[in-house]
């Protein structure tokens, strides 16, 4: 019969009180209730842990196994502690787009009460490091089919028109401007493997080998450096507008005729951690984040 966290528990008690009667009534017992549990436990590990008589005095092999017990105990009282803490989960290991995670991360991190460790990746590197336990869940903006997964809508992103003064210039009227009009030997997207590149393609209704300038651009702020210099133009999402216009300000940004195309933001999680309270807490947040960002940018453009 296996050791029980009851046996432990009364055996420190007892290793503490020296006295039956003291150790049965500080653990709620009664007293031959008790002795049955320590004698039960020295069967078990077939030790004598005790001396019996009018005082109890732990054995050597006693006085080992109660310090050991105790570390059990309190190793045990952290994990139901944790358990009651906001954050159920310990540290929570979230991927994050590169598309997102520069603009939404430094306003969320603040507001939260967990401990977060983030990862930033393309949506198929994250998708399958959640997949295989490496990342507990994923904030992306493209649905998932994967079976065993549950996601959480976050927000709407849309995507807006990043020009320069001289481009938006030749381009005259944009009164009613959609996608499809543009010049597509003058767009300009992230490299392979991004979604928001996949996004502006089929808003085009363009495909990638029909790109004459297709640059390879891991980041937007590196787009929007070039199309700020007048190297064409990019498709910006109201998350970035903030960050983009801050550090480049000769880009110009123009809105689509509705209806606007965009991009939705999703938090993502494996079936089995759907109902853990971290999971809603950190959807709760991005939302929240993501809804003020969005905000700002429409109040501006």
């Amino acid at each position: 019969m296996p050791l029980t966290l009851k046996q432990l528990s009364y055996f420190v008690a007892l290793s503490e009180e020296r006295h039956f009667g003291r150790a049965a009534a500080r653990v709620h017992v009664s007293q031959p209730a008790l002795s049955m549990q320590i004698r039960d436990m020295e069967i078990t590990l077939g030790l004598t842990l005790m001396e019996r008589g009018r005082d109890i005095r732990l054995t050597p092999a006693g006085r080992e196994v109660a310090q050991q017990a105790r570390r059990v105990l309190a190793d045990v009282a952290e994990i139901e502690g944790m358990a009651r803490r906001k954050s159920t989960a310990g540290r929570v290991h979230l991927g994050v787009i590169p598309t997102i995670a520069p603009y939404l991360l430094p306003k969320l991190l603040p507001r939260l009460t967990m401990d977060l460790a983030v990862r930033e990746a393309a949506t198929e590197t994250i998708l399958a490091e959640m997949e295989e336990g490496r990342l507990d869940a994923i904030v992306i903006a493209s649905s998932v089919s994967a079976a065993g997964t549950v996601t959480r809508p976050l927000f709407s992103d849309h995507f807006l028109l990043a020009t320069n003064d001289a481009r938006l210039g030749r381009m005259g009227d944009v009164e009613g401007l959609r996608p499809a009009t543009l010049d597509p030997d003058q767009l300009l997207l992230l490299e392979e493997g991004h979604c928001l590149a996949d996004q502006a393609l089929e808003v085009c209704g363009l495909e990638r080998r029909r790109l004459r300038m297709d640059l390879g651009a891991s980041s937007l702020s590196t787009l929007a450096g070039l199309v700020g210099q007048g190297v064409g133009y990019t498709f910006l999402p109201e998350l970035a507008i903030a960050s983009e216009t801050a550090a480049h300000p000769e880009l110009r940004l123009t809105r689509f005729a509705s209806p606007e195309p965009a991009r939705e933001v999703l938090l993502v999680g494996r079936a089995s951690t759907g109902a853990e309270p971290w999971f809603a807490e950190l959807a709760e947040n991005l939302g929240a984040v993501g809804e003020e960002i969005i905000a700002t940018a429409r109040a501006r453009i």
